[in-house]
C-alpha cells in the first residue's frame, strides 16, 4: 500500500495523537494545506449538512422565477389573507376507490358572526389539481431567458394556489419568500465582499506601514465601532431620497451595511501583517522588486487565506441580518423590491399576525439560513486550522 493510499483513506489528525497510525502521520505531511481543510471540515457534520442547506437556497434564489408558482407582486382581492392549503395525493376514482393525484382543496367563505368579518374554510367539495412542471404566463428567467413553465403549480391556469398562504393583498407568501432569497442572500454576498476589499486593504496598510497611517486607520476604525450600528444605519438610511430607483436604494443599502463590517476584519488583518511583514519571505519579494501592494495582495494575504474565508463566512449572517433589520424598521429596502425584510413589515401590525400568522414565515427563513451560515462558518474556522485540538 502506497503512502497516497494510505492518506486518503485515514482519518486527518495531529501525526501520533490518539493513535493515529504512522501512514496517516506520513498522508498528512504530503497534503496540501487545502486537503487538511477538506479532511478536518468532513468532520463537523453541522457544517456539512449548513452547506447543502446554503447552496439550496441559493438555488432558490437563483431560480426564483422558475420556482416561484406566482409572479410576486400579483394579488387577487378575492384571497386576501387565504390560510395555506393542504397537499392531498388521493382523490375518488371513477368506479368507488381511490386513485393518486396530487391536490389542495379550494376555498368557501363564510362569515364569522362574533368578529363580522370573512373566513376562509376548506372546500372539499372543490379538488385543485397540482403537478410538476406545469404552464404558466410568460416571464424571464433570470431576466433574459423566457419561459412559460413553472416547477410547481396548478395543473388549471387561473386556480388559487397558495401553499403558503396569502398576504392582505392576496399575494402569495410562498412566491413572495422565494424572490425575498434572491435579494436578502445577494446582499449579504456583495457587502461581505465589499467588506473584504476594504478590511484587507485598509489593515493591510495598517499593519504594513505601521506610523501615522497605522495609528490615522486605527483611530477611524475605533470611532466607526464607538457608534451604536442601528442608529447610525438609520440614519445614513434616512438620508436616502425617497425617489429614488429600488435598484439605488439597493446598491446605497449594501453600501451602507458594508460601512461597519470591514473594521473587525481590518484589524485581524493588521495583527497578521504586523508579525509577517518581517519574515523572510516578504524580505526576500521586496529584493526581488516586488511592490507594496503586490506583496501585500500576492503574497502576505493569501498566506492567511482559509482564516478569511472563515470569517467572511460568519459575515454573511450579519449582513443578512443587517438588511433584514433595516427593512423592518422600514427604512431599508422599500416595496416592490421584495425581500425577507420588506414582507417581515407585514408582521408588525398585531392584528394581521394574530389572524394570518404565515405571515412570521419570512422570519422563519432568516432564522434558518442565518443558522446555516453560522455552522458553515463555524465549520470552516475549525478546518482553517487543520492541527487544532
Amino acid at each position: 500500500m502506497t503512502v497516497s493510499d494510505s492518506a486518503d483513506r485515514l482519518p486527518p489528525g495531529r501525526p501520533g495523537d490518539g493513535g493515529v497510525p504512522v501512514t496517516a502521520a506520513r498522508g498528512a505531511d504530503y497534503a496540501s494545506q487545502w486537503q487538511l481543510m477538506w479532511w478536518r471540515f468532513k468532520r463537523h457534520r453541522l457544517a456539512v449538512i449548513s452547506v447543502l442547506v446554503v447552496l439550496g437556497i441559493y438555488l432558490v434564489a437563483i431560480f426564483a422565477e422558475f420556482l416561484a408558482p406566482l409572479p410576486p407582486n400579483q394579488t387577487s382581492t378575492r384571497h386576501t389573507y387565504a390560510p395555506p392549503q393542504a397537499v392531498g395525493f388521493l382523490v375518488p376514482g371513477e368506479n368507488g376507490g381511490t386513485r393518486f393525484q396530487p391536490h389542495v382543496t379550494g376555498y368557501k367563505v363564510e362569515i364569522d358572526p362574533i368578529a363580522i368579518r370573512r373566513t376562509f374554510v376548506p372546500d372539499d367539495t372543490r379538488i385543485i389539481p397540482i403537478g410538476f412542471f406545469v404552464t404558466s404566463d410568460p416571464y424571464l428567467l433570470l431576466g433574459f431567458i423566457p419561459l412559460e413553465t413553472k416547477f410547481i403549480g396548478p395543473v388549471n391556469k387561473g386556480d388559487p394556489f397558495y401553499l403558503l398562504g396569502a398576504d392582505r393583498l392576496g399575494r402569495d407568501m410562498l412566491s413572495r419568500i422565494v424572490h425575498g432569497a434572491r435579494v436578502s442572500m445577494s446582499i449579504g454576498l456583495v457587502g461581505v465582499f465589499v467588506s473584504l476589499f476594504v478590511g484587507v486593504l485598509l489593515g493591510g496598510i495598517s499593519g504594513y506601514y505601521g506610523g501615522l497611517v497605522d495609528d490615522a486607520i486605527q483611530r477611524t476604525i475605533e470611532f466607526l465601532k464607538a457608534i451604536p450600528t442601528i442608529p447610525l444605519w438609520m440614519g445614513l438610511a434616512a438620508a436616502i431620497p425617497q425617489n429614488w430607483s429600488p435598484l439605488m436604494v439597493y446598491f446605497l443599502i449594501t453600501v451602507l451595511i458594508s460601512l461597519i463590517g470591514w473594521t473587525s476584519l481590518a484589524r485581524e488583518v493588521r495583527g497578521r501583517f504586523l508579525s509577517m511583514k518581517t519574515e523572510d519571505f516578504v524580505a526576500a519579494a521586496k529584493l526581488d522588486g516586488a511592490g507594496e501592494v503586490r506583496i501585500i495582495l500576492r503574497h502576505m494575504a493569501p498566506s492567511f487565506l482559509s482564516h478569511i474565508i472563515a470569517t467572511l463566512t460568519l459575515a454573511i449572517p450579519t449582513m443578512i441580518l443587517a438588511e433584514t433589520a433595516l427593512s423592518f424598521l422600514g427604512i431599508g429596502l422599500r416595496p416592490p423590491v421584495v425581500s425577507w425584510g420588506v414582507l417581515l413589515q407585514e408582521a408588525q401590525n398585531v392584528r394581521a399576525v394574530a389572524t394570518a400568522p404565515w405571515l412570521l414565515l419570512p422570519g422563519l427563513s432568516v432564522v434558518v439560513a442565518v443558522l446555516s451560515l453560522n455552522f458553515l462558518g463555524d465549520g470552516m474556522r475549525d478546518a482553517a486550522d487543520p492541527y487544532a485540538d
